[in-house]
């Protein structure tokens, strides 16, 4: 079914959730909302034609029965009520993903009551079919759910609102919450998919006779810098005590490369400039080649391994974004 759109000051007032909120986020009894379903509703109004024939015949076996009913649905209302009530909700991880691939948040509920909470089913408020993983938690337990939404853009993706929900024990009514916890998923851009190659390196160095930052022949130590590459780390000098050092290699097989924003082509894009400055930045990366990235007002000084391809994709995502 889907929600209708009221404004945001109704929102705020009736779900009482006005944007990302910090964990852990309980869910008190002011935040729990009853109602009857589409079976509840039924149900309803079968009692009333029930009760109606009953004073009509003056019938002792179909007011018994009407009023039975009756009170088994009084009760779910209550189970339902307390199936929600008292959990708690708190961030996980949002691993960086690839503008076109899904974002994977995960959110950890706790139950720090005695009994198991049953058939709960958690969604964005705006999903258009609830129900469709419903998960338990065992008493005094935390669990973790994967919230899958698509990408379509680069840059951050928050996570949105999201509905907790249960229809135990009869079906007969829901209970749900409303909430949005503060999480977000870094958006890489796509990379070009065909395009020039790595532009070459050794800018310069040309008066080095050819000798590049290569990894062929071990050329000696010098100081760490935290865009180093851990397998070039003297892991054995460390271990000793000493201080930083990475190992420094020469040879032919590898030169520092410069992705330079400025050197692309004019007619470019920003979007096609980001896509084709993306591949490179993958590319140089699987290729083991220490390289720097240079954007307009911004330079990543030259580096390898995953945190400096991390923090070159970034740049990237977050290029024109005011909340970079």
């Amino acid at each position: 079914m889907k929600h209708l759109e009221l404004p945001a000051a109704v929102q705020r007032w009736l779900f009482r959730v006005s944007g990302p909120e910090r964990s852990p986020i309980e869910l008190g009894q002011r935040r729990i909302f009853v109602l009857p379903t589409r079976f509840g509703v039924s149900l309803g109004l079968t009692l009333t034609v029930m009760l109606l024939a009953s004073i009509n015949y003056t019938l002792s076996l179909g007011f018994a029965l009407t009023f039975l009913i009756a009170s088994v649905g009084w009760v779910s209302i209550h189970h339902a009520f307390r199936n929600v009530v008292g959990l708690s909700i708190a961030t996980g991880r949002a691993e960086p993903v690839f503008c076109g691939q899904p974002a994977h948040f995960g959110v950890i509920l706790s139950n720090p009551g005695p009994r198991a909470r049953l058939g709960l089913d958690i969604r964005p408020t705006r999903h258009a079919h609830p129900g469709a993983n419903l998960f338990d938690i065992p008493a005094e337990t935390s669990v973790i759910r994967d919230i899958e939404l698509p990408t379509t853009r680069r840059g951050w993706l928050p996570l949105p609102r999201l509905t907790l929900e249960t229809h135990h024990p009869l079906g007969l009514i829901r209970a749900w919450s409303l909430f949005q916890p503060d999480l977000r998923c870094l958006v890489y851009p796509t990379p070009e998919r065909e395009g020039p190659p790595l532009p070459g390196g050794g800018e310069g160095r040309s008066g080095e006779g050819g000798t590049g930052q290569g990894q062929d022949d071990f050329a000696g130590l010098r100081h760490h810098q935290p865009a180093d590459s851990p397998r070039h780390v003297a892991w054995k000098a460390v271990a000793r005590g000493g201080p930083w050092r990475t190992k420094d290699f020469e040879g032919s097989t590898a030169t520092d490369i410069t992705l330079d924003w400025s050197s692309l082509p004019p007619d470019l894009s920003i979007e096609a400039r980001i896509a084709r400055l993306t591949r490179w930045v993958l590319e140089a990366d699987q290729a083991g080649t220490a390289y720097a990235l240079t954007l307009p007002g911004h330079t990543l000084p030259r580096g390898q391994g995953a945190a400096h391809r991390h923090q070159c994709l970034s740049a990237l995502a977050l290029y024109g974004h005011v909340d970079a």
